[in-house]
Formats: structure tokens, C-alpha cells, sequence
């Protein structure tokens, strides 16, 4: 017998579902639900060459406070009938009854189909992806900003028909902000509580689309600012309010997010901290350095804003990494063995003057705040001669492909990487191409080689000599159907840094 068909006949052994479970808890072996559970829908996540994880959440009126058992069952067809692994775990009240199913001992490289069941409901199968051992290829797109209320998922439809390996999530999987009247409306005040971060998070599983590119591929997640609170830095929130009452909103906002995504139990939150950043190989390809740059972050310098540079920028300990993450990056960089390395980022690396004429202006929030930390990681990559760096990155809701220089002001300098940075699926509302102010700020921004402000995703496909980039966009999303266009699209050749032209 195959001893992968072997397997399905045996449980997991010890609880492969993260629990939570307090010890006086009850376990409802027998719950009758008054309705189907499963209406966030089902997801998976950080893959490795040998397993992944499985989430879903149990919702319903009827729930209660008891832990429910959830079965699980992965499978190598979508009939489910060549069955590799089942299981069965809590979903537990601690942790809003969610379930992470870690899967362990799968072959790499392979699609496999899974279904949770309980209370006599089922969720639809869905599909998902071991990391390859070794891979000649590899397919991926990557999103962010994803706003209810500002647009529909279209994106996420035409995403959901490309063959991808991956989808990169790179933060704004949420928004924190009060309801108000637009596309769509958000189901209550700005968010504070865990009730009511869990209720957002709920909101936006709710739409089908997204629930359709999670059913589809295994996701790699990291947030920003909007799953906490806009422009947080660290210990710092965007408004007046003490330390201790901001640190008790981080925390029900972290608990929250672990709750909706497809994360190991190694990024389980311990009260306000969360560990996130993390690395992800795929095989001898690609390896996935994934940044946490809200979490440890200085504050923003300069009074925040956006402003010509100041000193602040430069001061020691004006950190957007933290000590340790710096650490963790700079300590694994060298190590990587994958032709690509691949730096999965919040908000971009690039420096980028936002104002036209004589008069410069930068956001503080992004790395540009942060200048010796940027500069710092700029020379590890030239120095350590880190192979073919690419770092993609979301936040700013437009698409940019950028050379990154140690001196951005000089085109006659080599460039060390390259930065996608991608639009939003739906934030900022109907998007647009370019326009002639934005055409005289790109003339004094010689190291950007593309702009654009239309909304969507990016689509890239590697292999061991040639990155390929695509910026997919749609040219509405106030209303449902608009189609999908390729913008514009990039190649980075193996060994050499800087984005031509396709």
C-alpha cells in the first residue's frame, strides 16, 4: 500500500488544529447548529515542501461557548476519494472558533484538495500546494489594500482564473474605519474591541471573490497599518490615546487577525506581540523573506507627513525593522541558496520626491523615514552580493517599478534590486492611469521606470534565468464586471538588477 494512502487511515495523533482551549471549557461532541457554519469559507497558507496549513472559522448564532470538533480530510483528487490525510480538531470560543490544521509529511510540489466538516455541514473543497522541492518555475501574484467599502473584489475574479502557485498578501487585508456610505458600507464604528475586530475580519471573508482566491491557492500573509489602526508605528497609534489603551487595541487586533488567516501556531499572539516575519523557501527558486515593518518600527520622524527630509531621519535608533528583525534579514540573506530572493514588504523601499519643482517632499511612513536602516540594507545587499533581490511591496493603492540605488539621485550607479510595488484590489475607489502632475513628479524621479494608479494586482512568473512581472488592472471597480488589462509588464534577467521593459 502506498504509504501515503497508508496515512488517511490514521488521525494525526496529537491535535493538528490549534485550540486555545481553556481547561474548563466543554467540548460539544454533538452540537446542533441552527445554521451552516462555514460561511467565511475555507483557506490555506505558508506552504513548505512538506505541508501547509488549512483554516476555516465556525460561525453561527448558536455556537456558544463550547469547543466544537471539526473533522478534516486532504485528499490528492477533488473528489476526495484518494485520500492522504484526515483529522479532527477544536475549534474553540478563545480563539472565535477558527481552526489551523498544520498538515505535515506531504510531497513537494503538489496540489492537494481539502474539506472541513461539522454539525453535519461540510465546506465546498478547495485546493492547495505544497512548496516545491526543486521547481523550474514558479507562478505567483501578489495584492494588497483591499478597502469593503471604497470598490468591489473584481480583481480577485480574474486572479482567481490564472494558473498561480501563490498569492501574496502584503498587507490592508482589512480596514479599521467607522461605516460609511460608499460601494459598499462596513458593519460598524471604527473597531477597538476583539468582538469587534473578529466582526470586521468576518465582513470582509464574507465576500465571495476573496473566499474564491483563498479556496483556490495557498496564501503567504503579512499586514500594515489598517489591520491595527491607520499609521500605527509600534506603540504608537495614528491618534491621542495612552500606551497601555493602544496596546490592548494591538492586541485584540493581532488575536483577530491570527484568528481569520492561514498561520502557523508559531505566529499565535502573545497579548500584543505577534511574531510574523518569516522566511518561505520554494525549493531551489525562490525564497520568501516575509517583513513585519509595523510592529517594531520607530515613530515616524519629522512630525510625520509628508515633508522634505530632516535630521530625524538619520537619528540612531530610527528603525522600521527593529533590532531583531534586522537581525533575523540580514543573518538569512546570506544563507539563501534560491536564484531569487524575494523580500515580501509593506510599504516601499524606493525614495521617491512626491512633490514637482525645486521644493522635495517624502512620506515619513515609508522607508524613506527611516533612511540609515534603508541605506543600511541597500549596502548589505551590494556587499554580501545578495543574487537577484526583488522586493515587492503594496501600501499606496498604485503600481510602481522602481531601480533601487544606493543613491537614488544618481542613475549612473548600479542598481542592487528591484521594487514591484503593487496597487490595491479595491482602496482609493476607481483608479486612474497617469496624469500629466504625476508625468513632472516621475521627471524628476529618473529611477522609476513605471507608474500607474488603476487598481488590480500583480501577476509574476520566475524561472532560473528571467523574472517576469505583469501589472493586471481593471479600470473600475465602483461597479461589478469590469474587465481586466495588462498594464504593463517587466523582466529582471538573472544576475543583473534593474527592471527592463518586456
Amino acid at each position: 500500500m502506498d504509504p501515503h494512502r497508508r496515512r488517511f487511515l490514521v488521525s494525526s495523533g496529537a491535535w493538528l488544529g490549534l485550540t486555545g482551549l481553556s481547561p474548563i471549557q466543554r467540548i460539544a461532541a454533538a452540537p446542533r447548529l441552527n445554521s451552516n457554519p462555514f460561511t467565511l469559507g475555507v483557506a490555506s497558507g505558508d506552504p513548505t515542501s512538506d505541508g501547509v496549513v488549512l483554516w476555516t472559522r465556525l460561525v453561527a448564532q448558536s455556537l456558544g461557548n463550547e469547543a466544537i470538533e471539526v473533522e478534516w480530510i486532504l485528499a490528492d483528487d477533488e473528489k476526495l476519494s484518494k485520500g492522504v490525510r484526515k483529522g479532527k480538531a477544536l475549534a474553540s470560543p478563545d480563539l472565535a472558533h477558527s481552526v489551523h490544521a498544520e498538515m505535515k509529511g506531504l510531497r513537494p510540489g503538489r496540489w492537494y484538495w481539502y474539506q472541513f466538516r461539522a454539525a453535519g455541514y461540510e465546506t465546498p473543497v478547495a485546493r492547495t500546494r505544497t512548496a516545491p522541492g526543486a521547481a523550474d518555475r514558479l507562478r505567483f501574484a501578489f495584492a494588497s489594500c483591499q478597502h469593503y467599502e471604497t470598490g468591489l473584489y473584481t480583481a480577485y475574479h480574474h486572479m482567481a482564473q490564472e494558473d498561480l502557485d501563490l498569492v501574496v498578501h502584503l498587507g490592508d487585508y482589512i480596514y479599521e474605519g467607522k461605516a460609511q456610505d460608499r460601494v459598499r458600507r462596513h458593519n460598524s464604528d471604527e473597531i477597538v474591541t476583539l468582538a469587534d475586530y473578529r466582526n470586521r475580519h468576518a465582513l470582509y471573508k464574507s465576500d465571495p471573490l476573496l473566499q474564491r482566491a483563498h479556496a483556490l491557492f495557498p496564501w503567504i500573509v503579512t499586514w500594515d497599518d489598517h489591520e491595527v489602526d491607520n499609521d500605527y508605528a509600534n506603540d504608537s497609534p495614528e491618534d491621542t490615546q495612552s500606551r497601555q489603551a493602544f496596546l490592548e487595541r494591538r492586541a485584540n487586533a493581532y488575536q483577530a487577525y491570527y484568528e481569520h488567516m492561514p498561520l502557523r501556531r508559531a505566529s499565535m499572539p502573545s497579548g500584543s506581540s505577534m511574531q510574523l516575519y518569516r522566511r518561505l523557501p520554494f525549493g531551489n527558486l525562490a525564497e520568501f523573506f516575509v517583513l513585519d515593518t509595523r510592529q517594531y518600527r520607530a515613530n515616524q520622524p519629522c512630525g510625520a507627513g509628508t515633508k522634505p527630509l530632516c535630521e530625524e531621519t538619520r537619528a540612531a535608533g530610527q528603525t522600521i525593522l527593529g533590532k531583531a528583525q534586522r537581525e533575523w534579514l540580514f543573518a538569512g540573506l546570506p544563507q539563501s541558496r534560491a536564484r531569487w530572493n524575494v523580500l515580501a514588504n509593506q510599504v516601499p523601499v524606493a525614495q521617491i520626491d512626491t512633490k514637482a519643482g525645486a521644493e522635495e517632499a517624502f512620506s515619513m511612513d515609508k522607508w524613506n523615514g527611516y533612511h540609515n536602516e534603508r541605506q543600511a540594507l541597500l549596502a548589505h545587499l551590494r556587499e554580501r552580493r545578495i543574487g537577484n533581490a526583488v522586493v515587492i511591496t503594496g501600501d499606496v493603492h498604485s503600481n510602481w517599478t522602481v531601480d533601487l540605488r544606493e543613491d537614488f539621485r544618481n542613475v549612473a550607479t548600479p542598481a542592487v534590486a528591484t521594487e514591484f510595488v503593487g496597487t490595491s484590489i479595491s482602496s482609493s475607489g476607481d483608479g486612474m492611469d497617469i496624469t500629466e502632475a504625476v508625468k513632472n513628479i516621475l521627471s524628476e524621479n529618473p529611477q522609476v521606470r513605471f507608474f500607474n494608479a488603476q487598481r488590480g494586482y500583480v501577476s509574476c512568473t520566475i524561472d532560473a534565468k528571467l523574472w517576469r512581472t505583469d501589472y493586471r488592472v481593471v479600470p473600475y471597480v465602483s461597479k461589478p464586471g469590469a474587465p481586466l488589462q495588462t498594464r504593463a509588464s517587466f523582466v529582471v534577467e538573472q544576475g543583473r538588477p534593474g527592471a527592463q521593459k518586456a
